[in-house]
């Protein structure tokens, strides 16, 4: 029995969802809430610091996602695999879905991939996420409810040697009225500097969570970037649950 277990411990299931049965309009996803590589990958040759960085998950984001969905009552989709293995948050197979080089560090792992093991990632995390999170909000256009999507991130102060001056980041796609009024909710607070479409912008090509689950439905969407140094312990989890939920 112990034997049989532990392969199911190291390959959980692709997605996490909180609060299934919730009727709140709010759905958060959080594609990058984890760092976990099955051992076989022997970390895709990466060193173990190199995996508590933000070139393996978001720093914070799952903690801020799961106290948001427990102060909001709203559903939640989280990863439960490092974007190293396959990022959820790219069109599968594109040049950064499961990345050779991120930031500056290589990933042996991912060099030279066959056929294979490509569709393995594809099959055993890629497609049962993304399933779950339209098979979620099919049902609710079926019943003639409304969704609108939060997708859940945070960022580093310095890439490549540039510092980012931003606390958040609001990002949309075509429709950008639910992200002016949560942009305009956060600017209340003098002390944060908010950004729009910083320090990433949404590109179809190099995401998806947003075009696919918000813009291709017709829901309001948007994604969410916290510099991750901000929400790197509890106290900075409280404040921003906090913030957050007097925005969304």
């Amino acid at each position: 029995m112990l034997a049989a277990a532990l392969p199911a411990l190291d390959w959980p299931e692709p997605v996490e969802i909180l609060n299934p049965g919730s009727e709140t309009e709010l759905v958060l996803i959080c594609d990058h809430a984890s760092n976990h590589i099955p051992a076989e990958y022997r970390n895709l040759g990466v060193g173990e610091a190199d995996l508590t960085r933000h070139i393996a998950w978001d720093v914070g984001a799952a903690a801020l996602t799961r106290a948001l969905a427990r102060r909001l009552g709203a559903p939640a989709f989280l990863g439960t695999y490092s974007r190293l293995l396959v990022d959820l948050n790219r069109p599968f197979g594109s040049p950064t879905s499961m990345p050779v080089l991120s930031e500056a560090t290589r990933i042996p792992g991912n060099q030279d991939l066959g056929p294979s093991e490509i569709e393995r990632r594809r099959r055993r995390v890629f497609e049962p996420f993304h399933a779950a999170v339209a098979a979620f909000l099919d049902a609710r256009e079926t019943e003639g409810r409304r969704s609108r999507i939060a997708a859940i991130h945070s960022f580093t102060p310095v890439f490549l040697g540039i510092s980012r001056p931003w606390h958040v980041g609001i990002l949309h796609d075509d429709e950008p009225a639910y992200a002016g009024r949560v942009m305009q909710g956060l600017a209340r607070d003098p002390a944060l500097i908010v950004g729009e479409n910083v320090p990433y912008q949404i590109d179809r090509e190099s995401d998806y969570a947003i075009p696919v689950h918000g813009t291709d439905r017709g829901s309001p969407a948007l994604l969410i970037e916290i510099r991750n140094d901000l929400i790197s312990d509890a106290e900075g989890i409280r404040d921003w649950t906090r913030r957050l939920t007097a925005v969304l």
